[in-house]
């Protein structure tokens, strides 16, 4: 009887779909008509909240028809400006009403008609429901990129995800809403979604070309979205600062015993001949300063943007309005 009853209520749960959007207007088209068809398809209520981060091309034009000529169905989200893809699926979350939330790229690598495989997986009471691409078509290089954020956050957080990267995934209501209640400005949300959830999942999903527009994240994107995760998400950066220093000032001592001893066995002459080596370590140990005081800015950077407290984001409009209750 019970098992019945979590069918009918998984059954009655409704879906958001967030999608961030930043200059796809060659995109955004076929991403509707896709994403409308798997949603119809899935025979449960439902909304689209398309959220641009501040475009400069016609995706807010297009956003803004979509809503108009598909009320009830899809909602248009505006930011006054970009934001980036983390403050923009918080704006989105903010609005949906879904029982299941599911976020989505609107580049297309991520096919929308995988949706309803997250949506089954967390009809089975997971909290979480991460995805894995399979058949990569990335560069070599996001490829590599991906597989060090994965790495850095595994060892991290101990949660044993292998796609961080990919943001087709589903979450809980529960976990939105206490998503939600965080006001920290550097977000990255698989990370913060699993530090509340109690049962995660992962599937594996179909992976794409690119098919018009370029990528968003270029190199120095990386490099910034890579701070973010070390910075916002935990203080393992500290701690092995902390042990790398231990292991210089030991090498530093055991170098230093090793220089006494040879000038005791062979004479002052030697010792003389060490002194660029004596530089060497020197230059060390002034990188590992460097290095130090260069995390502590971040930390502390971090906290004086907390500590502001400014909005994530400024929605500068609401386009058309979703049939789900709130």
């Amino acid at each position: 009887m019970e098992n019945q009853q979590s069918t009918i209520d998984n059954q009655q749960s409704t879906i958001s779909i967030v999608i961030p959007v930043f200059n796809e207007e060659e995109n955004l088209e076929e991403l509707l008509e896709r994403c409308l068809n798997t949603c119809t398809g899935m025979e449960r209520d439902f909304e689209i909240i398309l959220v641009d981060d501040g475009s400069s091309d016609q995706s807010r034009n297009m956003i803004t028809k979509a809503a108009e000529q598909n009320p009830g169905r899809i909602v248009g989200l505006l930011l006054n400006r970009n934001y980036g893809q983390h403050s923009a699926i918080m704006a989105g979350f903010a609005e949906a009403r879904g029982d299941i939330v599911i976020t989505l790229d609107a580049d297309l690598q991520n096919p929308p008609e995988e949706i309803q495989k997250l949506v089954k997986k967390a009809d089975e009471g997971f909290d979480v429901v991460g995805s894995v691409r399979m058949h990569r078509r990335d560069t070599l290089f996001r490829r590599w990129a991906s597989l060090m954020v994965n790495k850095v956050v595994q060892m991290s957080t101990g949660v044993d995800m292998h796609d961080y990267g990919c943001m087709l995934r589903a979450y809980n209501r529960r976990v939105v809403d206490a998503m939600l209640q965080c006001h920290e400005r550097s977000t990255f949300i698989p990370v913060l979604a699993n530090s509340f959830a109690g049962a995660t999942a992962e599937i594996d999903v179909d992976h794409a070309e690119r098919s018009a527009g370029d990528s968003k994240y270029g190199l120095w994107k990386l490099i910034n979205l890579q701070f973010d995760l070390l910075t916002s998400m935990t203080t393992f950066p500290l701690r092995l600062l902390n042990l790398l220093g231990v292991i210089i000032s030991a090498l530093g001592v055991g170098f230093g015993i090793f220089l006494f001893v040879m000038r005791l066995i062979y004479g002052p002459e030697w010792a003389a001949a060490g002194v660029f080596t004596l530089f060497a370590i020197l230059f060390i140990f002034i990188g590992a300063q460097f290095l130090g005081m260069g995390m502590l800015g971040e930390y502390i950077g971090r906290i004086y943007s907390d500590v502001r407290a400014r909005p994530r984001y400024f929605v500068e409009s609401v386009m058309g309005e979703s049939k789900l209750k709130k």
